[in-house]
């Protein structure tokens, strides 16, 4: 049996349980036709296992508790048939964040949120194994130079709704205040977040678009690594929308556009339909998964994993609704320096100069 490739541990002890880079979750209640009136902060402890008072108060004053589609205060006393949505946060991420100087990339801001762009090679958010050094440590340092007051203790952990891979490069969001984390986590929750990836995969697809549906939930073996389920037996709902950008014969540039956002979500289906992303370790990519065995062929490989020593993925276009003027936000970033040069290089390989492409893009 081939040995499984190692994870990559800086996220993989940080990943959600049930596999999802969009780290709210929504619960829907309904109470009962005969509930007396109790407080809504009281109600919500004893319906929900493992809740505590003091969480659901910061959860109602940080407007993630609707009722009737309505925020409302911790003395709101329930009603029956009241409807009831609460966003919750899916990690206790009860540390502290130490504040860390580093260059961010922002891309824009303003009262509401921030949109960075990520560069390879960082962790999001601090967890088991990293405690500093992530994008999180110097958003804290960035925040906190804007007003000094805020410290361990009171800088905004609300402010991310969702993550992105530590090898992957490219735009996220983050959130600045109570009602951007509602709004934005609703959206994230709703799938209506536009999200598209740039990729360079193995193999030649044979189709110029398609769908891959199929869950992605752990593997049942390998539990620091995430798998697809076709049959749905297993994992939560998955769907990845591809378009062929770019062939190379024996590589792929491709978009991807994501209705779901499980972790791993881009790499694991492009491994399970047979073209792994290029240069994942992970799920194998890193290896040479079509071409021929000759000497010259396999150190281009090599060479072009020198060039991106990563697996090749940038999250390039984020858009969603802006939560407070309700107008809709639109955001693009180049391809990294990295992808561009293997990108160039695979050009170069099927188009020698002076000759015809050795290999016509269909």
């Amino acid at each position: 049996m081939s040995k499984m490739p190692e994870p990559d541990h800086d996220l993989e002890d940080s990943a959600p349980a049930d596999g999802s880079d969009e780290l709210y979750e929504r619960l829907n209640l309904r109470v009962d036709k005969g509930q007396e009136p109790l407080r809504i902060d009281k109600f919500l402890v004893q319906r929900i296992e493992g809740a505590s008072r003091n969480k659901i108060q910061k959860a109602l004053g940080a407007g993630l508790v609707l009722v009737n589609n309505r925020q409302v205060t911790p003395n709101y006393k329930i009603k029956p048939l009241d409807e009831i949505i609460l966003y919750s946060d899916k990690e206790a991420r009860g540390e502290e964040i130490v504040p860390e100087e580093m260059p961010l990339q922002i891309e824009y801001e303003d009262d509401e949120l921030l949109i960075i762009n990520k560069p390879p090679g960082l962790v999001v958010h601090p967890a088991s194994g990293n405690y500093s050094g992530t994008l999180i440590n110097g958003v804290a340092w960035y925040l906190r130079q804007q007003d000094r007051s805020l410290n361990e203790q009171t800088l905004p952990r609300f402010g991310l709704v969702h993550r992105i891979d530590k090898n992957t490069s490219g735009l996220m969001v983050l959130a600045k205040t109570e009602k951007a984390v509602r709004s934005l986590a609703k959206q994230f929750f709703d799938h209506t977040v536009r999200r598209q990836y740039m990729a360079l995969v193995w193999g030649d697809l044979v189709e110029e678009k398609g769908t891959i549906i199929a869950h992605v939930g752990r593997h049942r073996r390998f539990r620091k690594l995430f798998d697809a389920y076709p049959e749905g037996d297993h994992g939560k709902e998955a769907i990845t929308h591809y378009t062929v950008l770019e062939r190379f014969g024996y590589s792929t540039l491709v978009q991807c556009v994501l209705e779901t956002g499980r972790t791993h979500q881009i790499r694991v289906h492009m491994q399970h339909i047979g073209h792994p992303l290029f240069n994942d370790e992970t799920y194998g990519g890193d290896k040479i998964v079509k071409g021929t065995v000759f000497s010259k062929y396999r150190q281009f490989v090599e060479n072009c994993f020198s060039l991106c020593p990563r697996h090749a993925l940038h999250a390039k276009t984020l858009g969603f609704i802006h939560p407070a003027s309700g107008k809709e936000m639109l955001f693009e970033s180049e391809l990294p320096n990295d992808m561009q040069q293997v990108i160039a290089k695979w050009r170069g390989y099927i188009q020698p100069t002076g000759g015809k492409p050795s290999y016509s893009p269909r």
